[in-house]
């Protein structure tokens, strides 16, 4: 009878860990392969960073990843050195004997984790033969125009020859696992089955290519899933090649994965597959020593917000920044895939509330989604420079001023007020405040856009009237550029800024995941999410009251879109209502849901799927039984016991009521999170674990 592989997983420090009876790990070899390794493009570039620390704890120096090269990524992010296993290095440099030029190094992210890069334009020369496999494999033609597609097809065709000339030195062992992102690394999934090369594959979609498509088209896409024509909607959008790749390396696949239960849906009828798991995207959670120190770091980078506004609404700044909140939608420019048309519908919405209701409170909200550009607004760069001019001319009235005080408290006396400034003090004074008058309303763009006529976030904008008005309680900034700290205008890396904003805003018609909402949740920023993106849909399963927590969860699925606009309105005005004291409430539970966001919690569904990769490709080594995959009872977050912070179950007696008032007896901080704690279980059981000869293996457990 054949050996049985035995592999049982234990958690040690919740990290996960190898025990095996038999053979050693070194016998097993982990490659992920993806477009985006190294190459930062959009979310699985998140995704592979955060999770390279887990993956490494597990598999240490048996882990690589695969990706394009990229001169300018290479030099920044990678340290290039020899591969520390003879076998790799062999395969390589038979490439390189080839002509193909491929570049090996640790990635210098958290945990150092091994990159192979290949040169796409090295190998470009061999990219009709190529094609021609590629036909023979599956009957799949590429047009020679699609640029993105040859590339994908040169990429998967490095993978293959790779993974071939890794595998054909050995004889029975080691046994290879390739996970595969999206379908730009499809190529080499297809391909490494058509050669029936011995390696167990896992292929994951982030978001199926026709579905972002169809939503983007304003298409009533998840209550007509079940009727779409796939091949006439692929088709007609001249993306019929790349839909044939991404649905063929799916069923390639030994295991197929998505990112969460709504894109599973969507994939099994865009598809024609049902997910085998479900692998929920994490983040690398680093708490603070402090408990409070992420509070700290609000008001700071708050503080760096006020100082870009008092530039940016020069002239018009007759509100209180003292009560002014920050909102905020960052991403892709996807206008309605994102949920900015919904957005700025309820923004329309929102000033109208606050104008009738005579608010003192004023939203100041950021669009930071990166579109064409030319430059700089020349009225935005002058605002930051006579913000900046102001303080110079107060900063120097305040000197001479200090000096006069000083010498008037020396000599016993005190000063006459009147007479310790003098004329040319107070000329210095009028000609800075005659310097801040304006002509036209604050800019609501930052930049010059290239082609502003056609901008759909501008054109809504002209068609809501949303123009900074004195009378507006809301205020727009589009900044159509990502954010970083050498900027002269707004000087601030992304998650910096998120930590000084009040509210990231995501409505989202189509979203895979979400890592938006994630990463304020992590920062402890209360965010706004929708049932159609996966991480509204998992913090609906696992939190039992997200508003609570500081999650508002926007129904977009049996709504229609009026329906959802107005819920939207509604939490923006009731978080507008907040007290500064619910507020900070409010963070201090946002960021203890962190904890669910944890790789070393959800790093054990991309565990299940490896292992369920092996068993199906080498069942006369490795068993294992029919059982659901890992589910996570362990996560759930009841109901606070203290009053939520809402102003409908908080209303003030009085209209004079202070802030400095709102005591509320009935939360106690450390109870609660205490309380948090004991529903935050470890992992529990893989369920469906590989196992020798029959015989039952340890579980997860702490």
């Amino acid at each position: 009878m054949p050996l049985v592989r035995s592999l049982s997983v234990t958690s040690l420090n919740g990290l996960p860990q190898w025990e095996d009876e038999d053979l050693p790990v070194e016998d097993l070899l982990l490659f992920e392969v993806a477009w985006e390794v190294t190459n930062k493009v959009g979310g699985i570039y998140t995704v592979i960073q955060t999770k390279a620390k887990i993956t490494t704890d597990e598999w240490g120096e048996n882990y690589f990843l695969i990706g394009p090269y990229f001169e300018h990524n290479v030099k920044t992010q990678v340290e290039v050195c020899e591969p520390p296993n003879p076998a790799i290095k062999k395969a390589v440099d038979t490439l390189k004997g080839q002509g193909c030029q491929v570049f090996f190094g640790r990635w210098l992210i958290e945990g150092s984790p091994y990159v192979m890069l290949f040169d796409i334009g090295s190998a470009a020369w061999n990219l009709d033969r190529w094609k021609g496999e590629f036909w023979d494999a599956c009957n799949i033609g590429i047009p020679f125009n699609d640029r993105e597609a040859n590339d994908a097809l040169i990429f998967g065709s490095l993978t293959a020859w790779f993974f071939k000339e890794l595998t054909s030195q050995f004889d029975d062992k080691p046994n290879l696992i390739a996970h595969f992102h999206e379908w730009q690394a499809g190529a080499g999934l297809i391909l490494s089955r058509f050669r029936k090369l011995p390696v167990a594959t896992v292929f994951t979609t982030h978001a199926t290519l026709l579905g972002r498509y169809l939503c983007a088209a304003s298409i009533d896409f998840y209550n007509k899933l079940d009727q779409f024509d796939i091949d006439k909607e692929a088709g007609e959008r001249e993306i019929y090649h790349r839909y044939c790749m991404e649905r063929a390396s799916v069923h390639c696949a030994h295991v197929f994965t998505t990112v969460s239960q709504i894109t599973a849906i969507e994939a099994e009828h865009m598809l024609k597959r049902k997910a085998d798991v479900v692998t929920p995207n994490g983040l690398n959670i680093k708490k603070f020593s402090a408990m409070h120190e992420f509070q700290n770091l609000h008001a700071m980078y708050k503080a760096r917000i006020q100082e870009f506004v008092r530039g940016h609404f020069y002239g018009h700044l007759d509100f209180n920044l003292a009560r002014t909140l920050f909102f905020f939608i960052a991403g892709r420019y996807e206008y309605s895939n994102k949920g900015a048309d919904l957005f700025l519908e309820a923004l329309s919405r929102l000033n109208f509330l606050l104008r009738v209701h005579r608010s003192d409170v004023t939203v100041v909200v950021f669009f930071i989604m990166p579109a064409k550009t030319n430059n700089f607004n020349v009225e935005t760069l002058k605002g930051q420079a006579i913000r900046k001019q102001l303080w110079d001319t107060a900063q120097c009235v305040k000197e001479k001023f200090g000096k006069k005080l000083y010498d008037a408290l020396l000599k016993g006396e005190i000063p006459d007020l009147n007479k310790i400034l003098d004329r040319d003090d107070v000329t210095i004074m009028k000609r800075a405040i005659f310097s801040t008058q304006r002509q036209s309303l604050p800019p609501v763009t930052t930049h010059n856009m290239i082609d502003d006529s056609h901008d759909p976030i501008l054109n809504t904008i002209r068609r809501i009237g949303l123009f900074n008005n004195r009378t507006d309680r809301v205020k727009v900034i589009l900044h159509p550029e990502f954010l970083s700290s050498t900027s002269p205008l707004l000087p601030m890396d992304y998650e910096d800024f998120v930590r000084g904003c009040h509210l990231g805003v995501f409505p989202s018609y189509y979203e895979p995941w979400g890592y938006t909402p994630a990463e304020c949740t992590v920062m402890g920023i209360p965010s706004v999410t929708t049932n159609l993106s996966g991480f509204g849909c998992f913090m609906q399963e696992h939190v039992a009251d997200p508003a609570a927590y500081g999650i508002y969860i926007v129904d977009r699925r049996y709504r229609s879109p009026d329906e959802s606009c107005n819920q939207l309105t509604q939490f923006l005005y009731g978080f507008c209502q907040q007290s500064r004291r619910q507020r900070i409430i409010q963070r201090n539970r946002t960021e203890r849901l962190s904890d669910l966001l944890d790789w070393r919690y959800l790093g054990r569904y991309y565990m299940h799927a490896r292992h369920l990769a092996l068993s199906r490709t080498f069942p006369d080594k490795f068993e294992m039984e029919p059982n659901a995959p890992p589910k996570t009872e362990g996560f759930r977050y009841p109901r606070p016991s203290s009053v939520p912070p809402s102003p409908s179950v908080s209303q003030h007696s009085s209209p004079h009521h202070s802030e400095d008032e709102d005591e509320d007896e009935r939360y106690d901080e450390d109870e609660e999170a205490e309380r948090d704690r004991q529903n935050i279980k470890s992992p529990l059981s893989l369920g469906a674990l590989p196992q020798r000869k029959k015989k039952q293996h340890g579980e997860y457990r702490n």
